[in-house]
């Protein structure tokens, strides 16, 4: 595995943490490092229920292995974009990935596969870039890179990760709770005027 890395300012860098395993687009990240072998992919985590000897080799793609909580931030400061690669199979059907928000409270533009919980919302409101294969993923890349508005995209990142905090979240899962022990207590006081009558 390729450890070593050059320079920030030598070369473009994109990042993804998690767990490398089924679900990463293994096939991806190689015609990708294939076609633009002056891009680097620093890719962190283990490496679990898949032969690490099946990943891509080359010399712009580094495996760094697991690193703690409190490196990452210090990791994804030195790169360019973001990284969800998760490949379009059974065991990603229902992922709703939580390094989506993580990486754009970074204030990281992002690439993703189209996994549905990265395509509504974030996709669909032109926070993160949706790519199909190689080619749209170059040319996602080469978008990001020549934005000139990225404060602007900055600024629709923070109005909506605003509305999506875990607090937040909580909140709206809790009145949806509270909604339905409401309504079962209406159904079942109706029940029992019925019993009445």
């Amino acid at each position: 595995m390729n450890r070593k890395i050059k320079c920030r300012s030598v070369f473009r860098g994109w990042v993804f943490f998690g767990v490398v395993d089924e679900r990463f687009d293994i096939e991806l990240l190689r015609e990708v490092s294939a076609q633009r072998p002056d891009w680097q992919f620093v890719i962190i985590g283990p490496v679990v229920k898949i032969n690490p000897d099946d990943l891509p080799q080359a010399h712009n793609i580094h495996y760094l292995g697991p690193k703690t909580y409190t490196e990452l931030p210090q990791y994804i400061a030195q790169w360019d974009i973001a990284l969800i690669l998760f490949a379009l199979n059974e065991s990603t059907e229902f992922i709703s990935p939580t390094k989506t928000p993580e990486y754009l409270a970074a204030g990281k533009p992002v690439i993703s596969t189209p996994i549905k919980d990265v395509v509504q919302p974030y996709g669909n409101a032109g926070l993160v870039q949706i790519v199909n294969d190689a080619d749209s993923f170059i040319a996602a890349a080469t978008k990001i890179l020549d934005d000139t508005e990225k404060e602007h995209w900055l600024s629709m990142v923070d109005h909506f990760l605003e509305n999506d905090s875990w607090d937040h979240t909580f909140n709206r899962m809790n009145a949806l709770i509270n909604n339905v022990k409401k309504v079962q207590a209406q159904i079942i006081n109706t029940q029992k005027h019925i019993n009445h009558v």
